[in-house]
């Protein structure tokens, strides 16, 4: 098994040189002569992994300091661009921002060190499928400019791994509503020729209604990321969390890592905000009737637990004409989201393609 040497860095075992984390071979790779060589897993006793659900009101009053720090000598930089907090490993030097590419970064220095990860997702997708699927994204994008099509953007691809928390939560909700119920009655009136009609008029019956549900929420994620755009990394989700491993400072060897800047309380008011939208969707689906008012849902929360993650992601950031691009990559799934910029002439062309279109319909409609 490898070893922790200075400075954080993992020893290959067979020359001593430093070893990295290849997601293809799910090893620690060195660097220098090949040698492919596990990295250390902590396992239960009974040789499965374990990953701890902490609990959430105890956390909320202080995390304790042993579940703090990297387990090994990270570096930590903040870019005054994008502000995202990057950790890599003493060995690298941070000459631009993985996340906006400016070259703007700082050291940066913890008060107190940040919360350990609990657990990750390995990287699945090779960097050579990326740049394939990043290709044939830009190739579909029709109204994308030429130009950009040709550049060899990929070239400036990054594997990274983004801070998430995850929430779990019991919570059994009563509810109260107003059902309606649709009726017809048949109305009288007078039409635009003096002549009396009849017809069906769609009417509301209100009574009230009330019940209750009990619904578990597993792993409610929150990002914690300020580097990667938030709708882009929302488009990618979700990270299939039941396939995480623990937390290994041989997993993200060689790797950047963004340090979260959402911290754990304003994690868990994100978190509740959306449990608390889901349980009033959910609360809804059970009221009775055609259509439903003054929905009210009265809940309570019990066996609040969470956990600190890393999400695996490729990101290709870059500038056209000096605006800022992102495409985000799950590095798990291969699920890809991305700006880009748009070729007014393609836009104008495609207009009056349409337009011409409409007016041969129309033409062809009056002969």
């Amino acid at each position: 098994m490898p070893e922790v040497i200075a400075r954080g860095k993992f020893a290959c075992p067979s020359c001593g040189a430093e070893a990295v984390w290849n997601p293809e071979k799910k090893a620690l790779v060195c660097s220098y002569c090949g040698t492919v060589s596990p990295a250390n897993i902590e396992l239960t006793e009974s040789g499965e992994e374990k990953i701890v659900e902490h609990d959430l009101v105890a956390a909320l009053r202080g995390i304790p300091d042993d579940a703090r720090g990297w387990q090994a000598q990270k570096t930590q930089v903040r870019c005054q661009s994008c502000q995202a907090i990057s950790v890599f490993d003493p060995t690298r030097v941070g000459q631009r921002c993985d996340f906006c590419g400016s070259s703007a970064l700082v050291p940066y220095e913890e008060v107190k060190e940040a919360f350990r990860p609990e657990s990750l997702l390995e990287f699945k997708v090779s960097e050579v499928d990326v740049r394939d699927t990043i290709r044939k994204w830009y190739g579909s994008r029709w109204f994308a400019p030429n130009a950009l099509k040709t550049r060899a953007l990929t070239d400036t691809v990054h594997g990274l791994y983004i801070p998430y928390w995850t929430f779990d939560a019991q919570v059994h909700a009563d509810w109260s509503a107003e059902s309606g119920y649709h009726y017809y009655e048949t109305e009288t009136y007078t039409d635009s020729n003096g002549r009396r009609q009849t017809r069906q008029v769609l009417k509301v019956r209100w009574q009230p209604s009330s019940g209750s549900l009990n619904h578990f929420f597993d792993d409610e994620l929150v990002a914690a990321s300020r580097g990667v755009q938030p709708d882009l990394l929302g488009r990618v989700e979700p990270f299939p969390t039941k396939e995480l491993k623990p937390y290994n400072p041989g997993f993200v060897a060689g790797w950047v890592v963004e340090r979260y800047q959402l911290d754990l309380v304003g994690a868990a008011q994100r978190a509740r905000s959306a449990m608390d939208m889901k349980l009033r969707s959910l609360c809804a689906s059970q009221v009775p009737g055609d259509t439903h008012r003054n929905l009210r849902v009265d809940a309570d929360y019990s066996g609040q637990t969470f956990k600190h993650i890393l999400a695996p992601v490729w990101l290709l950031t870059y500038d056209f004409h000096g605006k800022p691009f992102q495409v985000v990559i799950n590095g798990y799934t291969g699920a890809i989201a991305g700006r880009y910029p748009k070729s007014w002439i393609k836009i104008t062309l495609a207009a009056l393609a349409v337009l011409i279109a409409v007016l041969i319909f129309l033409a062809l409609q009056n002969r």
